[in-house]
């Protein structure tokens, strides 16, 4: 389906139901598809909700917005669109910076909050080099494949999701390739998480080259008061493709701690 949010359609696909629903987020570079392993892992009886960022998957690419408040304004409208009276924002990498964000804004509904490998608050320290780099990083089938191996992942993906991680990467727009590490990236929104009031589960893969555990200790728990923290062993940054059972299960038991 399409949700009209901020001028453009956004791309969603929803399974489920139930009273508690989960809208999941993805990465810079991904699309909806990202979670579908994760949500079929997880056991009956939840509504979920995955859609693709603006310029990313199927969701109209305007030439412009692209900023953390952009992003997060399409979420907010997409779960004003389907109705939603209780849910848990799950946000991978890109996407766990946005749902901090829109968590920030205490929204009615929002009973917690799941970052996976989340892109911290702070601005990320690169050089005009690095920048340059991320920019080009899904250009072609050999960068994205190289980005894939040697940054993005420690354990080896199966044929299908490989192949997956590919089309995503080459489908987004250049807008939104650029935007992430020259815009987005660079946001400080460290003060505005400050105000989360919900509990909030951070999933860290042992072996994240992106966002590692310890980057995480130092430049995300310190500025969300209720978070704690869940390391994945043997898992790098694309959590939600290297172990999505593992992914399933403690996004499961969250849940379930919420209605204790």
């Amino acid at each position: 389906m399409t949700i009209q949010a901020n001028g453009i359609r956004i791309h969603v696909q929803e399974a489920g139901d139930g009273d508690l629903a989960l809208v999941f987020l993805h990465y810079w570079g991904g699309s909806s598809r990202t979670w579908q392993r994760v949500i079929d892992a997880l056991p009956a009886g939840h509504r979920t909700i995955a859609y693709d960022h603006r310029g990313w998957g199927e969701s109209d690419a305007p030439p412009d917005g692209y900023g953390i408040g952009d992003l997060a304004g399409d979420a907010q409208r997409v779960i004003n669109g389907l109705g939603l009276q209780r849910y848990v924002l799950v946000g991978h990498s890109m996407g766990g910076k946005v749902a901090q964000y829109l968590a920030a804004r205490r929204l009615e509904g929002l009973a917690g909050l799941v970052l996976v490998a989340p892109s911290p608050p702070v601005p990320m320290a690169l050089s005009d080099e690095q920048r340059a780099q991320m920019v080009g990083a899904y250009d072609s089938r050999e960068s994205i494949e190289g980005v894939l191996d040697h940054v993005l992942t420690a354990r080896s993906l199966d044929v299908e999701a490989r192949e997956q991680v590919i089309a995503d990467s080459l489908r987004g727009v250049p807008q939104a390739k650029a935007a992430w590490p020259n815009v987005a990236m660079r946001e400080d929104i460290s003060e505005l998480v400050k105000a989360i009031d919900v509990p909030v589960l951070v999933i860290a893969g042992e072996h994240d080259r992106v966002d590692s555990p310890e980057t995480l200790r130092q430049s995300l728990l310190p500025c969300i008061a209720q978070a704690r923290m869940e390391i994945l062993p043997g898992t790098g940054h694309l959590s939600p493709l290297e172990a999505p059972g593992a992914v399933a299960s403690l996004i499961e038991r969250f849940v379930r701690e919420l209605d204790k």
